[in-house]
């Protein structure tokens, strides 16, 4: 395992603005992609939200190395503070150095939790712009997303944390997760009929830039980085621990903060841990049915994408179509050629 404070590669890769922008064409705003990673391409491991598991890291870090790049941990990667891993100051710190260094060429969520929206206002949004280059994680890291995309237009990477599990995240994850980063192909998400959320799909296809993540972490993010998802298709997924009563008000606040308003269709990821939930008849599903339904969009359900077994990678922020018919989500790539 490589610490950072080992040098690894010097050389400056910095790209000009001009050359990463592309338009969504159907939100009409701007996509700020970076590069696709290359075999000896340095990447720095952050942990901008709770304390990861070493062990767990150490398989992430052997796993990234195994497709030829050089890993780099950040120096507060393994701190603690309360539930955070270390002070704001020092989460932040290593999170805006690693969008400094010129020759780090992604980053890496260590893991989720807690306390990555502490930090989103204190960015260096204009080190993103000037040299964009992929965060990858999920669950709590969506308030990141969110405000990366806001603010920079950056595109993310909703991927596995690098706490690399792997009974939850087999060969198959780990390939979609290479190819999200390492190829500008195009990414194709099946629906699992197996998976909860499957039962919700309902409508026709619909095309828009696809932003979202972790429900509760979406809802946190409305008046500070989330706005307005007009044109856009919202990614959601939910882990266990919220209750039916929370999730229904999740989406109630969704709905009456007017940022759904002309939203084109729902992606539903991985709804875990509510098997057993039951409310006066009502199940996770009936309230999600409830509330969705409202929004007169189609919907897609049953995508392997979130807290559950074999997560798949998808971009945030570039264009995307559900099919509901053929049970597919389709994504434009999150990264560009690089020169």
């Amino acid at each position: 395992m490589a610490w950072r404070s080992a040098p690894l590669v010097q050389a400056s890769c910095r790209r000009s603005l001009a050359d990463s922008r592309t338009m969504t064409s159907t939100a009409l705003r701007p996509a700020l992609l970076s590069p696709h990673l290359n075999p000896g391409d340095r990447v720095r491991f952050v942990s901008p939200a709770s304390t990861p598991d070493r062990e767990l890291v150490a398989k992430g870090v052997e796993l990234v190395t195994s497709w030829g790049l050089q890993v780099e941990l950040s120096d507060h990667a393994f701190d603690r503070h309360g539930y955070l891993a270390g002070t704001d100051e020092d989460r932040l710190a290593d999170l805006n150095d690693a969008f400094n260094d010129g020759g780090v060429r992604a980053i890496f969520a260590t893991r989720g939790g807690k306390g990555a929206a502490r930090i989103a206002d204190d960015l260096d949004f204009d080190a993103v712009r000037r040299d964009p280059k992929p965060l990858i994680g999920f669950s709590d890291i969506t308030a990141l997303h969110l405000a990366l995309w806001n603010r920079a237009g950056l595109v993310g990477i909703h991927g596995p944390s690098m706490s690399w599990y792997e009974p939850n995240c087999g060969p198959d994850c780990a390939e979609a997760l290479r190819r999200a980063l390492m190829t500008t192909d195009e990414i194709v998400v099946r629906q699992d009929p197996n998976e909860l959320s499957a039962a919700l799909t309902t409508g026709e296809p619909a095309t828009g830039f696809l932003m979202g993540g972790n429900l509760e972490t979406i809802r946190c993010s409305i008046g500070a980085d989330l706005r307005s998802l007009a044109g856009g298709i919202l990614l959601i997924e939910e882990n266990r621990g919220t209750g039916l009563g929370m999730v229904d008000r999740q989406l109630t606040q969704l709905m009456r903060s007017g940022v759904l308003n002309g939203l084109r269709g729902v992606a539903v990821g991985q709804i875990t841990g509510f098997e057993d939930d039951l409310s006066n008849g009502w199940t996770v599903l009936d309230v999600l049915r409830d509330r969705l339904a409202n929004l007169n969009v189609p919907i897609l359900g049953g995508l392997p994408i979130g807290h559950g077994p074999q997560p798949a990678t998808v971009p945030l922020g570039t264009q995307a179509t559900i099919d509901p018919t053929t049970g597919t989500l389709t994504v434009a790539p999150g990264v560009r050629p690089a020169p």
